[in-house]
């Protein structure tokens, strides 16, 4: 009889569970740095037919990618609590922040190389750019981010988790899909 009535006084801990995770709000668990050898060509052709010389150019740049959850998408089925046991379903891993910053652009100039009548312009590093930028984004769901990710957060939570008590936690998530936001940067270059 007494255990019963410690069971049912016993609170609710899923609302200060569910708002100890959403105080995170985008939890960015991992940051990114991904090297890009940036390299193009530019041909001089008289006629359209006879190629007269070919201008190369290339250049090194970094990317940097923060991944982790936007814990605002979690529901409240998807916390189950049972004593000391906890299980949580967590929405899959998104791209919170990717920069391609300009200033860690590196041209080298041993490598480059502008030919009589053929240089390579800077509309035409832009579109080199651009190009290596696309790159990295259609690459990034096969760089490994989303398993690197769902360890550090997986480590992350169960240290809050066992700070509130939790001896047995177990932690899932819904996808094993990168989320990343679409980005047009324009794939037919402007004559």
């Amino acid at each position: 009889m007494i255990y019963c009535l410690f069971c049912a006084c016993e609170k609710d801990q899923r609302p200060l569970v569910v708002g100890k995770i959403q105080a995170a709000s985008k939890l960015a668990t991992t940051e990114f740095t991904i090297d890009k050898i940036v390299h193009g060509t530019k041909t001089k052709k008289l006629f359209w037919v006879v190629k007269l010389n070919e201008a190369r150019f290339l250049a090194y740049s970094k990317a940097i990618i923060k991944t982790g959850i936007d814990l605002n998408d979690i529901k409240p089925e998807d916390i189950k609590i049972d004593g000391s046991k906890i299980e949580l379903q967590l929405p899959q891993v998104t791209v919170l922040n990717f920069s391609y910053p300009p200033r860690e652009f590196r041209l080298d100039e041993e490598i480059t190389d502008n030919k009589f009548l053929n240089v390579i312009s800077l509309e035409d590093q832009e579109e080199f750019f651009r190009r290596a930028e696309l790159d990295i984004r259609n690459n990034l769901e096969y760089m490994g981010l989303v398993e690197t990710t769902q360890q550090h957060t997986r480590t992350l939570l169960r240290g809050l988790l066992k700070s509130l008590g939790y001896q047995e936690i177990y932690i899932s998530f819904t996808s094993n899909e990168l989320a990343i936001d679409k980005v047009d940067l324009g794939t037919a270059k402007s004559e």
